[in-house]
């Protein structure tokens, strides 16, 4: 049986509130749409939604709290919606877990095409199922392989979508997941960040700067230097972007 995909809306005001929700409905996701912060957690922890969509200023618990609390519980996809327009604000969202930030104002369209994008990326709980489970609006995700990647004491999995470092598993987000799964397959290859964005965002659609890129990476070489007593597999290739020396650790 196929189930419809949930989204929850997090926001105070009315107005936009209804116009994330009706897209989303029309998307074909079941919508629920939370006022405040603490409504928004509890919906969460009890829906399990595939998607949030996150206002930062809400009138009781500021949304970068609301976005962390959230990934303690849930690996769904987090779509910032925000008026902060400063770089440090969408850094700061998506240092705590986001997937993509959206300024107000947005068209629909863009919102569409970005919704659709973090749909195309593979997410580690999702089952094995075909195509017509997404919403219509939606493009399908991607099967990834069971293929094993990395060296020494790095092995990556794709199916199981796990991480082994020195023999323990690390916690990693789906975008430092994603990140590494694409520099191990280009083992010695330096990758550009715009490369980086269209593989793993896979869109066009994406925050303004590369900036996003090196957020995710600083966070997760830091992951490995943490699980590996400071050996580095990753080396960043100044003014280009990165590339994976299997052999460096």
């Amino acid at each position: 049986m196929i189930h419809a995909r949930t989204a929850v809306v997090v926001e105070d005001d009315t107005d936009v509130g209804d116009v994330i929700s009706s897209l989303l409905d029309k998307a074909g996701f079941e919508v629920t749409v939370a006022r405040t912060g603490a409504d928004a957690l509890t919906v969460v922890r009890d829906l399990r939604p595939d998607l949030v969509t996150l206002d930062m200023s809400l009138p009781d618990i500021d949304g970068v709290e609301v976005c962390r609390q959230i990934r303690l519980v849930s690996d769904c996809y987090v779509i910032v919606i925000s008026g902060r327009t400063g770089e440090v604000d969408r850094l700061i969202g998506l240092e705590v877990g986001a997937d993509d930030y959206l300024v107000k104002p947005f068209s629909m369209r863009e919102l569409q095409a970005r919704v659709a994008a973090l749909f195309r990326r593979p997410r580690s709980t999702e089952p094995d199922i075909g195509a017509a489970s997404v919403p219509v609006a939606v493009a399908a995700v991607a099967g990834v392989g069971a293929a094993t990647m990395g060296c020494g004491d790095l092995s990556l999995d794709r199916g199981s979508r796990e991480v082994i470092v020195a023999g323990a598993e690390i916690d990693l987000t789906r975008t430092e997941f994603d990140l590494l799964a694409h520099l191990l397959s280009n083992p010695g290859v330096v990758v550009p960040r715009e490369d980086l964005l269209r593989a793993v965002w896979a869109t066009e659609f994406v925050p303004d700067s590369t900036h996003v890129v090196d957020v995710h990476l600083a966070n997760l070489r830091r992951k490995l230097r943490a699980a590996a007593a400071g050996n580095q597999w990753i080396r960043t290739i100044r003014g280009v972007g990165f590339r994976y020396d299997p052999c460096c650790a």
